[in-house]
């Protein structure tokens, strides 16, 4: 059985084609056997080319009793199953009931691959979850969402049925924002909140949005430079100009996202224990931006820094998957 549909114009044209007619002459409740005049020789052939098109099995139109072009539509809708819609949400070992659930969030520009391989460094009962937004992956046919609000609605209607056991978000640079804003909406709508929260690579909000810089109005060569300049890039994506225009809509998407957010003034501290991630050659983020999280939580549990660069987790996945696993057991009620 396809996984696929078919209009009702769509099989109005495949039977015209049959019969060598216009389509408008098949109308939706013309008689096949009298009123078009198709013979026992046409009508095997309407349904063997109706049945390959719609991958129903051989002689189900036949045997449907359909007469009529409604008719005929109505039985292949009942037999065909629609096509699930792509989902956000990749789940590498799928658990009916796991110990905990850890959400992780990927960087802009990024994509869910962020974390291929974290899987395997976590303890066999717990239910890794990558979210991927819009536009890349699976998604690439759905439209980018450049507004922080909207993907964390985006998000936050996919992992609600998922809340039932522990959990916990870990998020990298703007997944870092997104885990926050998540959290923010859980607990505003009473919501189940994270055992745990993990913040890597990304400051905590100040009072205003930052004027250092807004890498999506940037010139293209300024923007490679730039990204160039923050490493985890891989240069064949931006040496490339073929490969660079793919990809540069999603860049500047997920960087107007976090550019145009709008931080809250005087926000409540998170009754969530935090912990802060970064490389110690971040060029993207000062420590005292990162240590400026302990006022946004009521459990700061410290700032853990690795070698490398933004995008220092690629090179430390064991120990980092180890600090994580502590922390959400060590924040566990």
């Amino acid at each position: 059985m396809t996984t696929t549909s078919m209009t009702i114009e769509e099989l109005r044209v495949l039977i015209a084609g049959v019969l060598e007619t216009e389509p408008e002459e098949v109308t939706d409740d013309t008689h096949f056997a009298h009123e078009l005049d198709i013979d026992s020789l046409l009508m095997l052939e309407i349904s063997t080319r109706v049945e390959t098109a719609c991958g129903v099995p051989e002689n189900a139109v036949a045997t449907s009793g359909a007469t009529t072009l409604t008719e005929l539509h109505a039985f292949l809708t009942s037999k065909l199953t629609p096509e699930p819609p792509a989902s956000p949400l990749i789940r590498p070992r799928p658990l009916s009931e796991p110990a905990a659930r850890l959400f992780l969030l990927h960087h802009a520009g990024g994509s869910h691959l962020l974390y291929r391989g974290w899987t395997q460094h976590f303890p066999e009962d717990w239910e890794l979850c990558l979210l991927e937004a819009p536009g890349r992956g699976n998604l690439q046919a759905l439209p980018l969402i450049d507004d922080c609000d909207q993907l964390v609605d985006y998000f936050h209607t996919t992992i609600a049925p998922l809340l039932n056991r522990p959990f916990g978000f870990f998020g990298h640079s703007m997944g870092a924002l997104i885990a926050y804003q998540l959290t923010r909406r859980l607990l505003r709508e009473g919501g189940p909140l994270p055992t745990w929260l993990g913040m890597s690579a990304y400051g905590a909000p100040q009072g205003e949005a930052a004027a250092d810089s807004s890498p999506h109005l940037m010139a293209d060569d300024e923007l490679r430079g730039w990204l160039r300049s923050g490493g985890g890039t891989p240069p064949q994506l931006l040496d490339n100009d073929d490969v660079w225009l793919k990809f540069a809509p999603v860049f500047r998407s997920d960087f107007k996202l976090v550019d145009t957010w709008t931080p809250p003034l005087s926000p409540e501290p998170l009754p969530v224990p935090l912990t802060a991630f970064a490389g110690r050659r971040d060029k993207l983020i000062g420590e005292d931006r990162l240590l400026a999280w302990r006022a946004l939580t009521t459990n700061f549990l410290g700032l853990e820094r690795y070698d490398g660069d933004h995008f220092y987790l690629m090179d430390h996945q064991q120990p980092l998957a180890g600090a994580i696993t502590a922390a959400m057991r060590s924040a566990a009620p």
